[in-house]
């Protein structure tokens, strides 16, 4: 008789930071102590299994009202793991919108970049990475973390934030302006 045993480790959920999947049970997050770009702590996103469908995402929410007006760039270290998918750091700035039926207010995606243009794949050390979104007036907050899609294990470190000038390029893969009309190859 053949027996499996699958031994997964247990992280710690850093404070102030939400896990969310597609699959919940498919991927661990938390701290991993000392596997930071610079020896101290990094968060971490891993699959449980080789197979697994869904995405984890490890995100933090805060308030937009500094930052209203202004282009703001994240910046980041990401390592990988076995990555058959894709990872990447991820912004939303969101704003709100009421429903004209219901009278209801809800969150609306006023701005995002998950990377996924320019996605990380495969395993790879610490590099450094950034997004660069406009924060909209009507913008209420800015959520900020990372993806892993698929199988693998990802940690990201050093994040922070800068305002910077309008002359730095927005990452969003978002279309400025209308193109191709007439759809030329």
């Amino acid at each position: 008789m053949f027996l499996l045993i699958s031994t997964l480790m247990a992280y710690d959920m850093p404070k102030g930071w939400v896990a969310s999947s597609y699959r919940p049970n498919e991927y661990e997050m938390g701290i991993a102590e000392g596997a930071g770009e610079n020896g101290k702590n990094a968060a971490t996103i891993r699959s449980v299994r080789p197979d697994v469908v869904g995405y984890g995402r490890l995100m933090q929410t805060f308030s937009s009202e500094k930052y209203k007006g202004k282009r703001l760039k994240l910046t980041g270290y990401l390592r990988t793991k076995k990555v058959d998918k894709w990872a990447g750091l991820v912004m939303r700035v969101m704003g709100k919108t009421t429903n004209p039926v219901t009278g209801k207010e809800h969150k609306k995606l006023l701005s995002f970049d998950n990377m996924y243009s320019r996605f990380v794949s495969g395993t790879n050390d610490y590099t450094k990475y950034e997004i660069v979104l406009d924060i909209p007036d009507s913008a209420t907050d800015i959520e900020y973390g990372a993806r892993l899609t698929g199988p693998g294990q990802i940690w990201f470190d050093q994040l922070s934030f800068e305002v910077v000038g309008k002359d730095v390029p927005l990452t969003s893969a978002e279309l400025q302006e209308p193109t191709n009309l007439d759809f030329d190859k």
